[in-house]
């Protein structure tokens, strides 16, 4: 804050993910914007793993934070993760965005996507917007996973998203525990240095409408197994 009020003529972002990736985390949007105003900086919200999850009709961390363009004149939509495809858009004041296709590299050298996936993101899209029971049933996965891995004596981190982190501590554990899931049939990634601090190593669990509560509570006990085993290999 400090340098850009000694520099109060140069221009100012303010960039955040909406859903941290690595702690499955919400950033506290509202909060950020009264920053940005204070700061005259642009907030610009990177949601690659909130839309279609959160918020209203799927729309984002932005829109279940009340905010809009005005806030938030920059949005990045990731057309992976919950809409299936690949690709982004990013979306804002229609000034900014015609300004960004003048200027920004990546845009300039790169090619359209291909029609088909264009068509299929719409698609995407509205079943998104209208099947709010997917993200309920989602909610309900979350909710059955954590008390599950509570009652194990499971670390988790305090998220109530898809991504829900399981703490390990050491990278051999994590490692450790992430070669048995797989064994056991389940793709859990361990998340080790530098990706994440010393001695915070990790298991990924991500939870999708798709899973079923049977297989979350086969994950529960695999991941019991799969803490046993690493002591084991420890000791």
């Amino acid at each position: 804050m400090r340098q850009l009020r000694n520099a109060s003529g140069g221009a100012a972002m303010l960039a955040t993910d909406g859903v941290f990736s690595m702690d499955g985390d919400v950033a506290p949007l509202r909060a950020l914007s009264l920053v940005a105003r204070a700061q005259d900086a642009l907030l610009y919200v990177d949601d690659a793993h909130g839309v279609g999850v959160l918020g209203p009709q799927g729309r984002g961390t932005v829109a279940e934070a009340g905010l809009g363009v005005a806030e938030v004149p920059l949005q990045l939509a990731t057309l992976g993760k919950a809409l299936g495809g690949y690709g982004a858009v990013v979306a804002g004041d229609a000034d900014l965005i015609e300004h960004l296709a003048g200027v920004a590299r990546p845009y300039l050298y790169t090619t359209a996507l291909p029609p088909a996936l264009a068509a299929a993101t719409l698609a995407a899209v509205k079943l998104a917007r209208r099947d709010d029971w997917r993200r309920a049933r989602l909610q309900e996965l979350v909710g059955q996973f954590r008390i599950g891995a509570g009652r194990l004596g499971l670390e988790l981190m305090a998220s109530n998203t898809p991504i829900q982190p399981v703490l390990c501590g050491a990278e051999a554990t994590a490692t450790a525990m992430s070669a048995a899931l797989e064994q056991a049939g389940f793709l859990v990634t361990a998340i080790r240095p530098p990706t994440v601090a010393e001695g915070r190593s990790r298991l990924r669990v991500t939870l999708s409408a798709l899973h079923t509560p049977q297989q979350v509570n086969a994950l529960l006990g695999a991941l019991a197994e799969a803490r046993a085993h690493a002591a084991r290999a420890a000791a």
